[in-house]
């Protein structure tokens, strides 16, 4: 399987970032839990970079661990803004030069700021995208955390179990 342009730009921020990372390729999964187990790690550790829109032409990254949600109103506090968006599909790509599913911090076409939950610290060893449909990149969540110059802060909430 060759590396897609983007794969290939994530893989080359990684190493300009001087941390130790494993590269993981899988078959399109269909859940978190499919997701983890492909990687080895526990649902938790696979880490959801989501874009979210502050202002006009101002974005971030929001770092959620599987099973978590955005806490929309703690992550307006903590930005000290009274609004918040996610993009589309389009706006995140042409942003980032990441499709979703895709997108990392790494190599994106911005080095927007980061914000990390804070269950994220001390979590050992995590996985984000690396620029593919199913390639991921797992590294150690401290150095993940240093490396990116993330903000941590309590920002998610557990996801709501289905049909509770």
């Amino acid at each position: 399987m060759t590396e897609s342009d983007t794969e290939q730009r994530a893989r080359q921020a990684l190493e300009a970032a001087g941390v130790t990372f494993e590269l993981t390729r899988h078959a399109p999964v269909g859940s978190l839990a499919a997701a983890a187990a492909a990687r080895g790690l526990d649902p938790q550790q696979v880490l959801k970079t989501l874009v979210v829109r502050r202002g006009e032409g101002d974005f971030l990254f929001v770092l959620v661990p599987g099973g978590r949600t955005i806490a929309w109103a703690r992550l307006r506090s903590v930005l000290g803004v009274n609004r918040l968006s996610m993009p589309d599909a389009a706006v995140a790509r042409d942003v980032t030069g990441y499709e979703r599913g895709t997108i990392t911090p790494f190599g994106s076409l911005v080095a927007w700021p980061v914000i990390a939950d804070a269950t994220i610290p001390g979590a050992g060893r995590v996985s984000v995208g690396a620029g593919g449909h199913g390639v991921a990149a797992t590294l150690d969540a401290e150095d993940l955390l240093r490396v990116l110059g993330a903000q941590v802060a309590d920002v998610t909430d557990p996801e709501p179990l289905p049909g509770g």
